[in-house]
């Protein structure tokens, strides 16, 4: 029997309260059906009652029983209707997971679940209201608003009085304002609504301060491959809920193309064997030929305004700052693959080679430009290859952040002593006045001098010995570095002073 852990997006492909309450909740955890705009429709009121619930009910232990009509896609049939049939999130499930004690009917707090797509956010929200025998509603945040959460407020007062708990599962909780988040504050806290949000955004980054105090945060990880080739083998011989009737196999080849294909989303991986058992007749075998056509074409998961875009970008520049050219090529081409516009890895490697590179390889800004230029005149697909070439040039270029470093220290000190005057022999005597008032005494001009060096200091006296620009040793810039002591030596020296 599998350890106790989520499966990974094993359901349809919508989500909402309707699906969700008429489908996978069971009978007497049901809230009414929602009207098109997302609200919930008008039900008997809930009153007091004395004793316990109605005998009628299902009791408290009964497991999650999807109520199925029509065609219901495999990975929905296959969502898991009790904890023995979870699969993979050992660090939350386990035996020593942050959730297993829940699952066995320890206390629920109110709670984020964050995890990629078809991670099993849903599944575990279901189960875990379940476990507590609680009232489930599950709204979506992309439709619900402040009007519905009153709704479930004022119903959640009602079944309180009558001893049930109300378990509110807002999906896609990332889509709140503050204003909608702010609503659900009073009801958190109070216990009144036990909050379990689902995002696959940062909650740091779009939750209020204010809620994410009042919830924990557990983050899902993808389906690891052998969780979902035992979920194969699940869907190919469970006879009610999967396709064990049919009779079919699955050669080695296509299983592991299905596992690899699916980027650990078991819904995506389900959808895809259904697609391929669909073209297949009884008894027969899936072969990598017919598993093959059955899957769309590869969609890297991305987001331009998300983490992931993010994350993907840093691993791009610190590769090449790390000066690895073959993980740089790989993490350019997630993001191009992944449709990414390809001008902003372009922008990135031009900001690299000023800031990384430097002046210990000056023809790095050059390239870098040069790539960022060929992606506008050419555009993609054909940019593939300048930007590619830029990105292992900067990998394998020697490596400096003087200029970086240099610039930083200069601007602190404009920063912290603001209107420095003009040192005197600095300024342009263009008139009798500027003259008399001593513009331009004592500038020497480089090119009079035999070497093409002065003696006089250029930054204001307040200033005098700094040195902002400290060369490396790499690359270029090791010969750069004895140019400057020859030049600061000689400002230092005699006649240093205007």
């Amino acid at each position: 029997m599998p350890t106790p852990a989520d499966l990974s997006g094993v359901g349809a492909g919508t989500s909402g309260s309707e699906r969700l309450r008429t489908q996978y909740a069971p009978a007497h955890t049901r809230s009414p059906p929602t009207d098109k705009n997302g609200g919930m429709e008008s039900e008997l009121p809930l009153e007091p009652r004395s004793g316990a619930m109605a005998s009628s009910e299902p009791p408290a232990s009964a497991p999650i029983t999807p109520a199925l009509a029509g065609p219901v896609p495999l990975a929905a049939r296959l969502r898991p209707t009790g904890p023995q049939e979870l699969l993979g999130q050992e660090h939350l499930l386990g035996k020593d997971g942050a959730l297993r004690a829940v699952l066995e009917g320890g206390p629920l707090p109110s709670m984020v679940l964050v995890g990629p797509p078809g991670s099993g956010k849903t599944t575990l929200a279901q189960l875990l209201a379940s476990s507590r025998a609680a009232h489930l509603v599950s709204l979506s945040a992309v439709s619900a608003g402040v009007a519905e959460i009153r709704s479930t407020v004022t119903e959640a007062r009602a079944r309180a009085r009558v001893g049930q708990r109300t378990v509110l599962f807002l999906d896609e909780i990332h889509h709140f304002s503050r204003t909608q988040q702010d609503a659900l504050l009073p009801h958190v806290e109070s216990g009144l609504l036990t909050l379990i949000g689902a995002t696959i955004e940062n909650p740091s980054f779009q939750l209020t301060g204010a809620l994410l105090s009042r919830i924990q945060v557990f983050e899902l990880e993808p389906l690891p491959d052998a969780a979902l080739s035992e979920l194969l083998t699940r869907a190919l011989q469970d006879r009610e809920r999967g396709l064990g009737s049919r009779r079919l196999g699955l050669d080695a080849a296509a299983r592991d193309l299905l596992v690899a294909r699916s980027g650990g989303d078991a819904r995506t991986m389900l959808n895809a064997l259904e697609q391929a058992a669909a073209g297949a007749a009884d008894g027969s075998t899936l072969n990598l030929a017919l598993v093959g056509r059955a899957l769309s074409s590869p969609v890297l998961r991305h987001d331009r305004a998300g983490d992931l875009h993010y994350q993907l970008l840093s691993a791009f520049i610190k590769s090449m700052r790390g000066s690895d050219p073959d993980a740089s090529v790989y993490w350019l081409a997630r993001l191009l693959e992944a449709g990414e516009d390809p001008l902003v890895p372009a922008r990135r490697m031009v900001i690299l080679a000023a800031e990384d590179v430097g002046l210990a390889h000056p023809l790095a800004l050059e390239m870098a430009v040069a790539a960022h230029q060929a992606t506008q005149v050419v555009g993609m697909p054909e940019c593939r290859l300048p930007l590619a070439e830029a990105a292992i040039f900067l990998a394998m270029a020697p490596k400096s952040n003087s200029v970086y470093r240099a610039y930083g220290a200069a601007s602190e000190d404009v920063r912290s002593r603001l209107h420095l005057p003009v040192p005197l022999h600095l300024r342009n005597a263009v008139t009798d006045r500027d003259r008399q008032r001593g513009y331009g005494k004592g500038y020497q001009y480089a090119h009079g001098e035999p070497d093409a060096l002065v003696s006089h200091p250029h930054l204001p006296s307040e200033l005098a010995g700094r040195e902002y620009y400290q060369p490396s040793r790499h690359g270029e810039e090791a010969a750069m570095a004895e140019r400057l002591r020859t030049i600061r030596e000689r400002r230092k020296g005699p006649g240093s002073s205007p």
